[in-house]
């Protein structure tokens, strides 16, 4: 595999995992009632719907096609979410142990890919960037969830 290809594939999974985390805060905000916490997962949303913009234009600068839709494994993930939210007593605190666990998750993902010597430093400073606002989105839920229990 060409530097540009495997690069942008690593870029790809990125921008599919976002893809995921976007549908899956849009689909959080709708199955809270705070409206705080209505706000922190709308605002995820659009960031993580920026990241993805950012992930596009990476993805073209290596002369390759940004990767469109989410992973089935999210679309599995979503249902979860949803079974377990509606048979929750406690809906809100069900949304924010998967919200954190799919930060956290996100976390590795990024970590493993700047770990990469393929990864261009301009590419590099992108994602460093995006992992620690995911991560600072981390420190938040898990103060969420500390908060609700």
């Amino acid at each position: 595999m060409k530097y540009s290809e495997d690069v942008a594939k690593k870029l790809n999974n990125l921008l599919e995992k976002n893809y995921d985390s976007e549908e899956g805060y849009k689909m959080a905000a709708e199955n809270v009632k705070s409206p705080e916490l209505k706000e922190f997962f709308t605002q995820r949303a659009k960031e993580r719907y920026d990241f993805g913009h950012e992930l596009k234009s990476e993805i073209k600068s290596f002369g390759q096609d940004p990767e469109k839709g989410t992973s089935l494994k999210a679309d599995i993930h979503r249902g979860w979410m949803d079974l377990k939210a509606s048979l929750s007593s406690d809906n809100e605190e069900a949304v924010l142990e998967e919200a954190v666990r799919g930060e956290k998750a996100a976390v590795d993902e990024y970590n493993e890919v700047l770990k990469s010597e393929e990864i261009p430093p301009s590419t590099g400073n992108v994602l460093m960037k995006q992992r620690n606002s995911i991560t600072d989105a981390l420190n938040k839920l898990k103060s969420l969830e500390q908060w609700k229990d």
